[in-house]
């Protein structure tokens, strides 16, 4: 796997979404990342991963009401590295699902970008629910 391992747009200008992004990339790194916290003293665990989907959800809520403050929330919502790198710390997360967050908060610039983040993790939830049933080692 490249250092890069996630990115939101086939063609930012034209607005369009890497068309697996919400399926293949979304299914492979919900893998990934609960198959690693399996095998690392069960980090990753589904309620520590879904404390960011729900910070997200509420950012998402808050700023898709008034967009035109967009700008002034960002930085908040790039707080998250900071959270992820807390939960690290901590040894509750991995490094892959750190760099999962922090390439998707380099990803974010507008708040399309944004929507397309919150779409992601939603997709990225689903399929990690799934592994958390599944044993897929």
């Amino acid at each position: 796997m490249s250092d890069r391992i996630i990115s939101f747009w086939k063609d930012r200008n034209q607005r369009l979404i890497n068309p697996d992004l919400f399926s293949e990339v979304a299914e492979s790194l919900a893998r990934k990342i609960r198959e690693e916290g399996r095998r690392d003293k069960d980090k990753n665990k589904i309620t520590q991963v879904r404390k960011f989907y729900d910070e997200i959800l509420q950012w998402y809520e808050l700023v898709r009401h008034s967009r035109k403050e967009y700008d002034k929330y960002l930085p908040y919502i790039k707080i998250l590295r900071a959270k992820v790198y807390y939960a690290k710390g901590r040894k509750l997360v991995t490094e892959t699902f750190v760099k999962l967050i922090e390439q998707c908060l380099d990803e974010i610039h507008t708040f399309e970008d944004f929507e397309v983040f919150k779409s992601f993790f939603e997709a990225f939830m689903g399929f990690y629910r799934y592994y958390d049933e599944v044993k897929t080692t």
